[in-house]
């Protein structure tokens, strides 16, 4: 709904479609397809409503496929081959957004032309959008910050401090930022607004479902638990093990993610995993 009420109020048509409800009669009369979903349901939702390729599709789900370990512009190209496919991420929560709140994300296209005219199209006083032309940095920085603000909620669950969680935030980046590079994403992307800033706010935030979800591990509660709890969709529990996958696949060393994935996907106790981070050889910072 936020990101409805943005085109909206930027002046433009805006229908609406759900499983349960829809008010488009074709897709074929809109200038662009806004793909709020889940990331794990994209390849789905791709499939019932068949979009047509010759407008921009823009993926705002945050995520890693699970199974095919693939990003999301990766499911919309095979689902969708040829598809002009564009990815929304940032530091933002949808409440803010629909309270006029200042916010700024980024938008990434193929190219910065076609970035920068609907950044334009969709920028609002209170809603700004920075154009970029890294749709694979975009996509990396919004799918690992959902498993890094797990680890921060754990961490603060576990009433391990304020200074606990900035290591983690830091080192969590570090990974982020070795993972970006070895699949070729741009670094200052990954220090833009869809990398460190939605990193910084979803690791440090209630409103993060992803935050919440850690915290609610940290306090004692199990995985199973903690996600019935939840006020919608976790995306980080559920990239969790493919960025692991990936991770080992292209041998960047994550320890933070592999500690997260092992809690959720394994049953390891955090209690371990916080022991094994400790424990970890000291050696040069930047590396």
């Amino acid at each position: 709904m936020a990101l409805a009420y943005v085109a909206n109020s930027a002046g433009h048509e805006v229908g609406l479609w759900s499983r349960r409800h829809s008010d488009v009669a074709s897709f074929e009369s809109y200038d662009a397809i806004v793909f709020a979903v889940p990331a794990q349901a994209m390849r789905d939702v791709l499939t019932v409503i068949k979009p047509p390729k010759d407008i921009p599709l823009i993926i705002s789900a945050k995520g890693i496929e699970q199974g095919s370990a693939k990003f999301m512009n990766e499911v919309v190209a095979e689902i969708v081959p040829g598809a002009r496919v564009y990815v929304l991420s940032g530091p933002s929560f949808a409440a803010d957004v629909l309270k006029g709140m200042p916010t700024a994300v980024t938008l990434a296209a193929p190219t910065l032309s076609d970035a920068g005219e609907w950044s334009q199209a969709l920028t609002l006083p209170m809603f700004r959008v920075y154009a970029s032309d890294d749709v694979l940095g975009v996509e990396i920085g919004g799918a690992l910050k959902n498993v890094l603000a797990i680890a921060c909620g754990i961490s603060d669950g576990k009433g391990l401090g304020d200074s606990a969680r900035a290591a983690l935030t830091t080192r969590g980046f570090a990974e982020l930022l070795r993972f970006g590079r070895k699949l070729g994403a741009k670094p200052e992307t990954l220090t833009g607004l869809a990398g460190l800033g939605d990193l910084l706010l979803t690791c440090s935030s209630h409103q993060s479902r992803n935050y919440s979800f850690g915290l609610a591990i940290g306090q004692g509660r199990s995985v199973a638990e903690a996600l019935a709890s939840s006020r919608g969709v976790v995306e980080g529990a559920h990239t969790a093990r493919v960025a692991q996958a990936l991770a080992l696949r292209h041998e960047v060393d994550m320890p933070i993610i592999a500690a997260v994935s092992a809690i959720i996907d394994q049953d390891a106790e955090p209690a371990q995993e916080i022991a094994k981070l400790l424990a970890r050889p000291v050696r040069e910072e930047i590396r």
